[in-house]
């Protein structure tokens, strides 16, 4: 039997806060965890609803430093936009805030003091890349090269967004660092870490003997983490942007987000509560669920426990139901190709449609495995279920009662078998339906919540009361008593999922307030007399002009930007740099990659050969013969096995487009560029 609890407190990841929200985010996380928290509220239960936005991390700064702005600019125009869309789209959050607030820095500040005075973290001093020029060590993200793989000449230190690897800096050719263009050099620096190792005997009892209940890809997930071992972790990094590290000789180092960010769901709680926030994260009468995507499995599930295990004193997730990645129109969504649908703009160009989108998301909802979401699909289940089936029994039922009998419901009198069987099906929906959203089952409850719909939609045309009219008026009144019945049990099925609609149908039947669940399939939730307002329609159907356009502004191309000057040098830091012209004498490709050129090429001075990944703009054909323009005195390196010595001088126009930079008229091999 499933315990009562006094609170319920539901949490959602925090959006990171250097863009808005799109739909990905909003059916792997926000729609579930807001029906989740609406069900809860409606069943009576004492419900805190936790969101914000995670506002620390190098994303942020290096958004800023390229828009020439700080990064609390970055995260308030952010934080702004995302709450307000949040708010428009009905997402019922009891608190959403911000982890550059007052509150948060002292709770995490405090937090991590906490676990430092207990000797909880292990101090490690190891060799990370520093900016000489900038006098900064550099993330992973600040240090910007070729990739290894296929070639793209602006790979980052922890990713190339051109194939998708994950890489190190280690691994890039030609690394610099994307503050100052110098080559990065290696330093000491000292950080604090999370030993996750001596957390996993009791990880491995809490999640995979205590929590099998759990979500097959979450349990699945957890166990591949824990069965591959574990290793510490860092909290800290070097930094000017974060929460600062609270312990003497730390400045220039603040607490790594992964280790802020969920703290925030502590700190947003005690700024809705703060006399009695402990009742929610310390009581044993406290169930407390996190809704993430899947990307964030291992920090809900074995990271932030792991936290709340050392500090001591807190409750742990009673379950972290993740969802998978929702896909659009059959690609990977893309925020940098602008593949994406956004909350705000969706929100302006289907004015007052917000409940088709959460239909939609709901109904396509990622529970499992990756699910793909089509404005054809969302056109189909607008116009073909929330036009066809709900909206048209709701309007057929309140119209022929304004027809009939003056908008007044009927009285119900001589009920047939077949009246019989339809009230006694309601029941059995309504425990499908709590059976799923207790269990996190939300495509399934959505389901059953239309088949309350369908019932209504296909009595009413069963028992056709616009003919019966014309011999047995009294039968009339019994149907749409009964339909009118199932209309109200909407308002409560709904109310979850489509409140805006539920808020609607309300007003038609002259409900003055939500009604509980508890009264979910009471025969008279409508007393005979009682009068309905005039109907409006609930929906209006979706044209196919309307998804032509959508799907033509997904595939309109993405303005590039100019990429921002760096910061100013002086000639000797120019002069350090030997450019001259060279002529390629031969180019053929590197074996087994797609992007990179082996180039054999006179400099006037000698004959050298330079690997590099031009072969996307240029075929080997183009290059035999050509002029080009040479960093002759970088340091070599290999590539693929091949020694490169220099580099080709490029220019990346606004659309990403790489060309050549070359002289107009030929020059002498070995010419000094300067």
């Amino acid at each position: 039997m499933q315990k009562e609890y006094k609170r319920y407190l539901i949490t959602s990841a925090l959006p990171y806060a250097n863009g808005p929200i799109h739909i990905g985010h909003l059916a792997g996380v926000y729609v579930p965890a807001d029906i989740y928290a609406r069900y809860m509220r409606l069943r009576g239960r004492n419900v805190c609803f936790v969101g914000g936005s995670d506002e620390h991390g190098v994303p942020i700064t290096i958004k800023a430093r390229q828009l020439g702005i700080t990064p609390q600019d970055i995260v308030d125009k952010y934080h702004t936009l995302i709450k307000e869309s949040f708010l428009r789209l009905g997402i019922s959050f009891d608190v959403y805030s911000r982890t550059t607030s007052k509150i948060h820095h002292k709770t995490a500040s405090e937090f991590f003091k906490k676990l430092y005075d207990e000797g909880k973290f292990l101090e490690k001093e190891t060799e990370q890349y520093y900016d000489p020029e900038a006098k900064a060590f550099l993330a992973d993200r600040y240090i910007v090269g070729t990739c290894p793989r296929c070639g793209h000449p602006e790979a980052y230190g922890d990713q190339c967004e051109k194939c998708g690897s994950t890489l190190s800096p280690d691994e890039l050719i030609n690394p610099h660092s994307s503050i100052s263009g110098s080559i990065p050099e290696k330093r000491k620096t000292k950080h604090w870490y999370l030993p996750l190792d001596q957390y996993e005997p009791w990880l491995k009892e809490w999640i995979l003997e205590n929590h099998k209940e759990w979500k097959p890809n979450v349990y699945g997930q957890c166990k591949s983490w824990l069965d591959n071992g574990l290793q510490p972790r860092a909290v800290s990094r070097d930094l000017d942007w974060g929460v600062p590290v609270p312990v003497e000789g730390a400045e220039g180092k603040v607490l790594y987000v992964w280790f802020d960010a969920p703290i925030g769901y502590i700190s947003n709680t005690i700024e809705l509560y703060p006399d009695s926030w402990e009742t929610w994260w310390k009581s044993e009468d406290t169930k407390m669920v996190h809704f993430i995507g899947k990307d964030n499995i291992v920090f809900h599930c074995i990271v932030f426990p792991s936290m709340l295990k050392a500090h001591g004193g807190y409750i742990l997730p009673e379950n972290v139901p993740a969802n998978e990645f929702l896909n659009l129109e059959g690609e990977k969504i893309s925020t940098s190709r602008n593949w994406a649908v956004w909350l705000h703009e969706y929100l302006d160009e289907f004015p007052d449609q917000q409940d088709v989108l959460r239909y939609t998301l709901c109904a396509t909802t990622p529970e499992t495995k990756d699910n793909d979401f089509t404005w054809k699909e969302f056109q189909a289940r607008n116009n073909n279920e929330l036009v066809a089936i709900l909206g048209n029994f709701v309007n057929r039922a309140v119209v022929l009662t304004h027809k009939y009998f003056n908008g007044a419901v009927p009285q119900k009198a001589r009920m047939t078998a077949f009246d019989s069987e339809i009230t006694e099906m309601i029941p059995g929906i309504k425990k499908a339906l709590e059976d799923h959203l207790e269990h996190y089952r939300f495509r399934d409850s959505l389901k059953e919540a239309m088949n309350l719909a369908r019932l209504g939609n296909k009595y009413l045309a069963d028992t056709e009361p616009w003919k019966v009219a014309k011999t047995d008026m009294e039968r009339v009144g019994t149907i749409l008593n009964i339909s009118l019945q199932i209309c109200a049990c909407l308002t409560i099925a709904l109310e979850p999922f489509l409140p805006f609609t539920t808020d609607k149908l309300r007003k038609i039947l002259n409900i003055p307030e939500q009604l509980p669940w508890s009264s979910f399939g009471e025969r008279d939730l409508l007393a005979a007399g009682h009068t309905l307002n005039e109907p409006v329609l609930l929906f209006r159907k979706i044209e196919d002009a309307e998804v032509e356009t959508q799907v033509a502004k997904l595939k309109k191309p993405v303005k590039k930007e100019i990429v921002p000057a760096l910061p100013s040098c002086t000639i000797d830091d120019f002069s350090k740099m030997d450019i001259r012209v060279a002529t390629v004498l031969q180019a053929e490709k590197v074996p087994k990659t797609d992007k990179l050129l082996k180039l054999t090429i006179d400099t006037g001075l000698d004959q050298r050969v330079i690997v590099s990944g031009i072969a996307e703009y240029y075929r080997p054909e183009e290059m035999t013969g050509r002029q080009i323009c040479l960093l002759a005195n970088l340091l070599p390196r290999k590539i693929r096995g091949i020694e490169s010595q220099g580099m080709i001088l490029m220019a990346k126009e606004p659309d990403g487009a790489m060309r050549l930079v070359a002289p107009l008229e030929g020059i002498g091999n070995g010419a000094v560029i300067g």
